[in-house]
């Protein structure tokens, strides 16, 4: 099975330690070669193990109010995956021979990694598959992961000592952590093959191998209700009473309300529409345009009620918003070239239940860098003409005689 075409397996298929840890490679772009990579992912692994302990510290502290932690401990147990497979694959160990060590249940001192026959699936370590019904916690779960930190933290130790000539040190040291993360799972009831799965969709969804676009949500619907492949949209500021406004227009019809900054302090926020546009340009989505545009999908009753109904364009709305809020702190993310995983999975929360819930994080977050490459040529000329192209999927800012 190719990692290109299909990084890991079916979800009906046993998933290896072979094909996980070719597709943790294959997603690897730090750029970075020899100790300077391995220095790279190390960090990376010492803080994922961090945020790992975070999320039991929350759940200990809330047991009660933080429901939230199964989901969120398997997210960081597969991260910290991610890391050991890569740094693994850096030192020239595979994740099924370090997991063989912790399955036949003998250490790794002595003589070393050695020849031992590898574990080759992940379930062949959840032995207690009965237990990851639900889960655990307590002072037991606590001292298992204070382990897997205290292992974590030898072999950054060491390695900061001297890359070069430790090379079978910092092997056996990695195996000792992959055989306390082994551990640490089990206590706590997290399935390691639930945990490189939920990475691989987390990875593949911000970070894809191959980048393709979903279709389009309303292609083979009725055409007269279909957003227009190609929007060409002039925004003109204008002052009106000492008030600044801009007006948006589309073939010389102005569309939507002017728009005013509605704050006390000027931030530009009457040129957020682009936004829209950028939504609909990438994800082919934009409630908004639909009920500006009219072009609501009223042909299905379900659909123009649960998709482009109020609702919609209310999360809309206060995505759009958020975002643009969020941007100005981080100025319109100018010489940024990606977005931080976090503004990116609240997005997604956001739109659960809607048909945009399909476009994964890299999309949106083609979408919203495109959207303030735009407003930031538009701050700057004070309006332009923007073209939101749906085939293409892009959004460019020109002047009005371009």
């Amino acid at each position: 099975m190719s990692v290109m075409s299909a990084p890991v397996c079916s979800a009906q298929e046993p998933l290896t330690f072979d094909s996980y840890q070719a597709f943790a490679r294959a997603t690897d772009r730090s750029g970075f070669d020899g100790e300077r990579h391995l220095r790279f992912l190390l960090l990376g692994l010492f803080g994922e193990v961090g945020s790992l302990l975070s999320e039991l510290k929350k759940k200990q502290r809330d047991t009660a109010s933080y429901v939230a932690y199964a989901h969120s401990s398997l997210e960081e147990t597969g991260d910290v995956l991610w890391y050991l497979a890569n740094v693994g694959t850096a030192l020239g160990l595979t994740l099924g021979t370090l997991a063989a060590h912790h399955h036949q249940g003998f250490g790794l001192g002595g003589g070393g990694l050695g020849a031992v026959a590898p574990v080759a699936r992940f379930r062949d370590l959840d032995s207690q598959q009965s237990l990851f019904e639900s889960p655990a916690s307590g002072e037991y779960v606590e001292r298992s992961l204070l382990k897997v930190a205290a292992r974590v933290g030898r072999l950054v130790r060491r390695a900061n000592e001297g890359l070069a000539t430790e090379t079978t040190e910092l092997g056996e040291d990695l195996g000792r952590l992959f055989s306390a993360l082994i551990s640490a799972a089990n206590d706590a009831h997290i399935s390691l093959e639930a945990a490189a799965r939920r990475n691989v969709e987390k990875v593949l969804g911000r970070w894809p191998i191959k980048s393709v676009h979903t279709p389009l949500f309303d292609d083979g619907e009725d055409e007269d209700e279909r957003l227009p492949r190609r929007l060409v949209v002039t925004f003109r500021e204008k002052k009106v009473l000492d008030v600044n406004y801009v007006f948006q227009s589309l073939h010389g019809v102005n569309v939507g309300d002017r728009l005013t900054d509605n704050s006390a302090d000027e931030d530009d926020y009457r040129f957020h529409d682009v936004f829209h546009l950028a939504f609909a340009a990438v994800l082919g989505w934009s409630p908004v345009l639909r009920a500006l545009l009219k072009l609501k999908r009223k042909s299905n009753r379900e659909t123009d009620e649960q998709q482009d109904g109020a609702r919609a364009i209310i999360t809309e709305e206060g995505i759009s918003n958020w975002v643009f809020s969020h941007g100005l702190r981080h100025q319109a993310f100018k010489n940024v070239d990606s977005l931080d995983f976090d503004l990116l999975r609240t997005i997604q929360q956001m739109v659960r239940g809607y048909e945009v819930e399909a476009c994964p994080m890299w999309m949106w977050e083609e979408a919203i860098m495109q959207g303030f490459t735009a407003f930031r040529y538009l701050k700057q000329h004070r309006g332009g003409v923007v073209v939101a192209d749906l085939l293409q999927r892009t959004l460019t800012a020109q002047g009005a005689d371009a």
